[in-house]
């Protein structure tokens, strides 16, 4: 299955005293994609939560291989893969539109909690991560 892709353009106030993206910034474009990614699988990331389903990152693992510079256009890749009954891992990648160089892999891992943040199974992951 082809992965989820999402368009962005790197802006100027995303971008450090070096003029690269801030490392700190990926991981908003990672998230914002694997929102994207649940509205596009018809799921509301905001509904999911009243549902008492709170779906959070527990790890991320960053390989940040060349850095986006202000008015990059780029596109950032999500698939997700189910890990047993309680976890979920979205493998991520963001690559600059001009070349399709990749600039950054990602792995993020995740769970299901309830609101006491115990964890708890559901059948919400098989539909993502299918």
């Amino acid at each position: 299955m082809e992965p989820y892709r999402l368009q962005l353009k790197v802006r100027d106030y995303e971008c450090d005293m070096q003029g690269i993206v801030n490392n700190s910034v990926y991981q908003n474009f990672l998230e914002h994609a694997r929102h994207e990614f649940l509205i596009a699988k018809n799921m509301n990331f905001a509904e999911i939560t009243r549902l008492g389903i709170h779906l959070v990152v527990t790890r991320v693992e960053i390989d940040y291989l060349k850095p986006l510079v202000s008015g990059d256009e780029f596109y950032v890749t999500a698939r997700c893969e189910r890990k047993g009954r309680l976890r979920f891992v979205f493998h991520q990648e963001i690559y600059r539109q001009s070349d399709n160089t990749k600039m950054l892999s990602a792995i993020v891992t995740g769970t299901s909690i309830n609101e006491n943040g115990r964890p708890i199974k559901t059948d919400l992951l098989g539909a993502i991560c299918e």
